[in-house]
């Protein structure tokens, strides 16, 4: 078998005169595209031309994907928007070059093929899939504020029809091998063993290429066109606002104006990415991907590997921690009092599995692996421990005393608290030192970050592998003192608070809740505080309010005396029915309330600065990765603390001074300012 080795490729040719090449950059865990890695590619390209081989397969050596996309670190050293465009240009005319070889090409794809891997592989005729769940495909460009710009729209579009081509790409959202097998991305999906002979046999039988439906092709005709894009505009206006998120606007304008000229397209679509690129809202959220990178790479110098997780309480969160564990692989044994506090659990534990797991093997195996255990054996087996049981320091600690002498030596024992310090709550313990914190949030299975408490008593290799304990179950670690409400939640209260006493002086929750979507966030604080309960937020906000001399409002504390809780009890601040909240859609405005938003807002970056000050968190970056994945905080703006510093930290101090002069002295500037 002839071989070349460069940099980042392998050329090989066997005996069938096929010819495979390897992808396997150096010095890094996964496989991303880069102008080196195009300019090998480039000569690649032009010496097989000349060859002319029987056909080409394209597969990586990374075991854990194939091409995760473009070189994020590299488009933050881009100087500008031509620069930018400069690239584009270089990555369509790799592309463009393979997909003009004059012989059959195929990607063997296994793990992620994303952005531009997969604008990669649609530049093959052919694409063959490892069929596993750890496979997944997709074009996220949205995600980073911009769309595919190396001819992804232009072939995906041709490739399965203009609908479920801009639904993936307008979603940002990764499918697995068999929903691409059934869209049309790939032309098939087989097992790991069957991988390479199924790729020979395909690149021999050579079948015609994917095609899709009539009505699919019908749908880029001028009249359908201006309709769909039309109604997507509208669709995706529900969730992305045009001012803060231009990129799936683009991209519809783009196929709009464009579709049916597939050079001027794939000139529109350069220029387009270039804008974009140069836009604040895509170096933010490139920023946002960046800061999961970090988040992501913390832990991972443990080699604790846990095998066996052991929850106390089986409540809505004890229930979902346990349920999202069993869905990664672990086993997991659910204590409660009795098996009638567990059933609930298991029955929601069900209805996640099948939702994401889909056939009926795969959700009986994780069940299976979910164990109730009422008498609390599992917990001597047990590689990690996490107490989820009521918000109470004297019950959290009887339920150590009790538990400490059961578990083993090296177990990792956590918290779920989302309050109270680990010095109280360990005090019982003859090793208090063990005691970490893994704070989650909820909705688990939705909710990426996990906060990992640690106290100036805790054991760094307990801390370090609950971190990496939060990594084994596709989870962000967030390290955090342990202090009063730790980070997301004591900068969260005050924004909810505020919102409150806003209510209180006449302002409708429709109103309230408007501001802060019109700012960035995902949800208003009254549908937030209905949603994680009046009865949760009161207990927290006493707590918070006790240690840190603060007020809760009057109104917070009526409205759980009266019943009224929220989502759960169908009465918060707004009234619910079959879990949806009934608005008066006449009652918000659309127009900006600047002082709203400011009254809203400011108290967040308030408590933000003081917790910086008080080393909460080791630095502003990792405070606005917190807020961010924890609680959804405008990813456009890049974090509370980025956003201070765009809006000008004096200015901001000065306004806050304005707002404590005129509402009082809980906007009062925290000594962190200066």
């Amino acid at each position: 078998m002839a071989r070349k080795k460069y940099k980042n490729w392998t050329l090989k040719t066997d005996d069938n005169a096929i010819a495979w090449l390897h992808f396997d950059r150096p010095g890094s865990g996964t496989n991303v595209l880069s102008r080196e890695v195009f300019a090998e590619l480039d000569a690649i390209l032009d010496s097989l031309a000349r060859q002319g081989p029987k056909g080409l397969i394209i597969v990586s050596d990374k075991t854990n994907g194939f091409i995760a996309g473009a070189d994020i670190h590299e488009l933050t050293t881009l100087a500008g928007r031509e620069e930018a465009l400069d690239l584009i240009h270089l990555g369509q005319a790799i592309f463009d070059k393979l997909e003009s070889l004059p012989f059959p090409t195929l990607c063997r794809i296994h793990g992620f093929c994303l952005g531009g891997g997969l604008e990669l592989a649609l530049a093959c005729r052919y694409r063959i899939a490892l069929n596993d769940p750890a496979t997944r495909l997709g074009l996220p460009e949205v995600r980073l504020g911009f769309h595919p710009g190396w001819g992804g729209t232009l072939r995906l579009i041709r490739l399965i029809g203009a609908p479920a081509a801009l639904d993936l790409m307008l979603s940002g959202r990764t499918i697995d091998a068999r929903t691409a097998k059934r869209l049309g991305v790939v032309d098939r999906i087989v097992p790991r063993r069957q991988l390479d002979n199924a790729a020979r046999k395909l690149l021999d039988y050579r079948p015609r290429r994917q095609q899709p439906g009539l009505i699919q092709r019908a749908a880029n005709l001028a009249f359908p066109r201006r309709w769909l894009a039309s109604y997507l505009r509208r669709q995706v206006k529900k969730r992305a606002d045009p001012e803060h998120y231009p990129a799936p606007y683009a991209l519809i304008d783009l196929w709009e104006k464009h579709w049916g000229d597939a050079r001027g397209m794939l000139r529109a679509e350069a220029q387009s990415v270039a804008d974009l690129m140069a836009t604040p809202t895509a170096g933010n959220l490139i920023r946002c991907f960046l800061l999961r990178e970090r988040l992501k790479s913390i832990g991972q110098a443990s080699d604790f590997s846990p095998a066996h997780v052991h929850v106390i309480g089986a409540g809505v969160m004890g229930g979902e921690i346990a349920a999202w564990c069993a869905l990664q692989g672990l086993t997991v044994t659910l204590q409660d009092r009795e098996p009638r506090y567990i059933a609930p659990a298991l029955k929601r534990a069900h209805d996640l599995f099948g939702a994401r797991l889909k056939l009926p093997r795969p959700v009986q195996a994780a069940m299976d692996r979910l164990i109730p255990d009422h008498r609390g054996r599992g917990a001597a087996k047990a590689d990690v421990l996490i107490e989820a049981i009521v918000e109470d320091v004297n019950v959290k600690q009887a339920l150590y005393r009790e538990l400490e002498p059961r578990i083993r030596e090296d177990a990792v024992l956590a918290t779920n608290t989302s309050s109270i310090p680990l010095e109280e709550l360990s005090a019982p313990l003859s090793r208090p030192e063990r005691l970490v914190g893994l704070h989650f949030f909820n909705p688990v299975a939705s909710m990426q970050l996990v906060e990992v408490v640690r106290a100036d008593h805790t054991d760094a290799q307990m801390a370090d592998r609950a971190a990496a304990f939060c990594r084994r179950i596709d989870r962000l670690p967030l390290p955090v003192k342990s202090s009063p409400g730790f980070l997301v939640n004591r900068i969260l209260m005050p924004y909810l608070m505020e919102a409150m006493i806003v209510h209180a002086e006449g302002t409708p929750p429709p109103d309230i809740d408007a501001a802060a979507v019109a700012f960035g966030m995902p949800v208003g604080p009254m549908a937030l505080a209905d949603t994680v309960g009046l009865d949760i937020c009161l207990s927290v906000a006493d707590i918070l309010a006790q240690r840190l001399g603060r007020k809760v409002p009057d109104t917070l504390r009526d409205m759980v005396r009266d019943g009224r809780l929220g989502k759960k009890s169908g009465r918060g601040f707004y009234d619910y029915r079959r879990g949806k909240p009934r608005r008066d859609k006449k009652t918000a405005s659309g127009s900006r309330n600047a002082e709203l938003e400011d009254r809203l807002i400011l108290p967040m970056i308030n408590e933000a600065i003081a917790c910086l000050r008080e080393g909460v968190v080791t630095d502003a970056d990792v405070l606005d990765a917190g807020m961010i994945f924890g609680t959804g905080f405008a990813p456009f703006r890049g974090g509370p603390m980025h956003y201070l510093a765009q809006r000008g930290r004096e200015a901001t101090r000065q306004r806050l001074l304005s707002l404590e002069e005129q509402y009082g002295e809980r906007f009062h500037p925290d000594d962190g300012w200066t």
